[in-house]
């Protein structure tokens, strides 16, 4: 079974994702032994996002995509029964249901379950956004 990055390189939809983590320099993290649970958005979730700008800044890269990963894997049923899911920034994501559809702070699920070596990944079809982490959550 491959491991996370490897699994990302063999699906063209994330694409963009790959090179952003190797921007990040996240590759040799999601290699590791973990386990992890990756929300992986599309190339399509990049189209929302200034792309090009955010590969000049390895620093933001690495704490946006460090928001995407969560220590531990969770499936896609274990997590929808969450209301917030820490991160590798130490951030939460907000977990709630809009109209039964799952929704992780500003993503929906793509595909999910997806297994891996060292851990599951989820595709989203949006970029988490860590400072606006909370935001989503009505108290």
């Amino acid at each position: 079974m491959a491991d996370i990055i490897d699994t990302i390189r063999q699906d063209s939809s994330l694409s963009n994702l790959l090179t952003s983590l190797e921007k990040a320099g996240l590759v040799e993290t999601l290699k590791g032994a973990g386990p992890y649970t990756l929300f992986a958005p599309n190339n399509d979730a990049f189209t929302r996002m200034n792309f090009a700008e955010a590969l000049k800044d390895p620093g933001t890269l690495r704490e946006t995509f460090s928001y995407h990963l969560v220590a531990g894997k969770h499936s896609a049923d274990t997590i929808r029964e969450m209301d917030t899911l820490g991160t590798e920034t130490g951030k939460s994501l907000t977990i709630a249901l809009d109209e039964g559809e799952t929704v992780v702070d500003n993503g929906k699920f793509v595909a999910t379950d997806i297994e891996c070596s060292n851990g599951v990944i989820h595709i989203i079809d949006n970029v988490f956004q860590p400072h606006l982490s909370g935001w989503y959550r009505e108290e």
